[in-house]
């Protein structure tokens, strides 16, 4: 089988090429080119978009030569600029929680770049990454994500967006590995990439220079609109936050919601940010076929952590039951798992 694999540099994508060419395919190494000097001034942090880029794609052409593989390089940067970080500027500036990495791998990593693959020429079967996911196929012949074996890796929320199409002719090869396993993997056969450290965050620089907005006095208030204090932007605050609000009391602070109209930051106590109903817009369906029928199932509305519930989904509306879920961010992916760990479907939090 001809396959094409994201390379990233790291050490994930090079085990998945590793295994997959070990297996006896035809093994072909693809990588979008992002950065655009000039553009935007980054940070020294190693992510996924930074003026690091550059280094990656030189360890990667390396890790390609020393496998014995093609390698090609596409020049993604204009539609990743109008894509993602428009969406990302444009998202904070409503007083949202944006999740680019969510609207990359669905729009770009698994859209755009296999499309310029082919239509450079490049012809392959399955295009393969070396995400921390599972695909599995239901009984209702759906393809379907599955958590992946090593919880703490799990990337399956970054990926409930994949298309059927997308997934039927994607291969993830670490799924079924733990994080440990794949660095034994990569030591074990030499790869340069075996302690490259992992990317943290999606930019390496400070992501109020992809806003590009001007500093903007405002208030940081309660619930009952008392103001406590005053910032300059209300795009540098995340619900649920805790540290660096800059306002003190007996208690500590979180922050509740933004109001992007009036400029406010709101903030409570930890029993104010929690939140037992909110809809989910623009559902994707993904290992179930759409139903308007209450399910009770699990929910991830942040990437980090197990999946929490139960939970009841109706008509694009969750339901929490108790004290309800903590932080929950308008903007931000709420994610629905079934008890075989397994995504029902995926929507933005409204």
């Amino acid at each position: 089988m001809k396959i094409a694999v994201g390379l990233s540099g790291g050490v994930d994508s090079s085990v998945a090429a590793v295994l997959l060419k070990e297996a006896g395919h035809e093994v072909t190494g693809v990588t979008m080119k992002l950065w655009k000097e000039g553009r935007y001034q980054g940070g020294a942090r190693d992510a996924c978009f930074g003026p690091g880029e550059a280094e990656d794609i030189e360890r990667a052409a390396d890790f390609a030569r020393s496998l014995g593989i093609g390698y090609q390089v596409f020049d993604c940067a204009e539609e990743y600029d109008r894509a993602i970080i428009h969406y990302f500027r444009e998202t904070s500036l409503q007083g949202l929680t944006p999740n680019p990495c969510v609207m990359c791998n669905a729009a770009m990593k698994f859209g755009l770049l296999p499309r310029m693959a082919r239509k450079s020429g490049l012809s392959f079967d399955r295009f393969a990454t070396g995400h921390y996911a599972r695909i599995v196929r239901t009984s209702e012949g759906r393809f379907a994500i599955r958590r992946a074996a090593d919880a703490k890796k799990d990337q399956s929320y970054f990926l409930y967006r994949l298309s059927q199409t997308q997934l039927g002719e994607t291969l993830f090869p670490l799924g079924d590995r733990t994080k440990v396993e794949v660095r034994q993997l990569a030591a074990a056969r030499g790869l340069a990439a075996a302690e490259k450290l992992d990317s943290q965050d999606f930019y390496s620089g400070d992501k109020s220079e992809l806003v590009g907005a001007p500093a903007r006095a405002g208030e940081i208030v309660d619930l009952a609109g008392k103001v406590l204090g005053h910032h300059d932007g209300f795009w540098h605050f995340t619900v649920g936050q805790r540290k660096g609000i800059g306002v003190f009391g007996p208690e500590p602070h979180y922050v509740i919601r933004l109001d992007a109209c009036h400029n406010r930051v709101v903030v409570g106590n930890r029993a104010e940010a929690f939140t037992r109903e909110f809809a989910v817009k623009g559902l994707q369906w993904s290992g179930w076929s759409e139903t308007s029928e209450p399910i009770t199932c699990r929910v991830k509305i942040r990437s980090s952590g197990e999946p929490l519930g139960p939970v009841t989904l109706e008509n694009g509306v969750c339901r929490a039951p108790g004290e309800g879920l903590f932080g929950v961010a308008p903007g931000q992916s709420a994610v629905f798992y079934d008890d075989d760990d397994q995504i029902i479907c995926g929507g933005i939090i409204a």
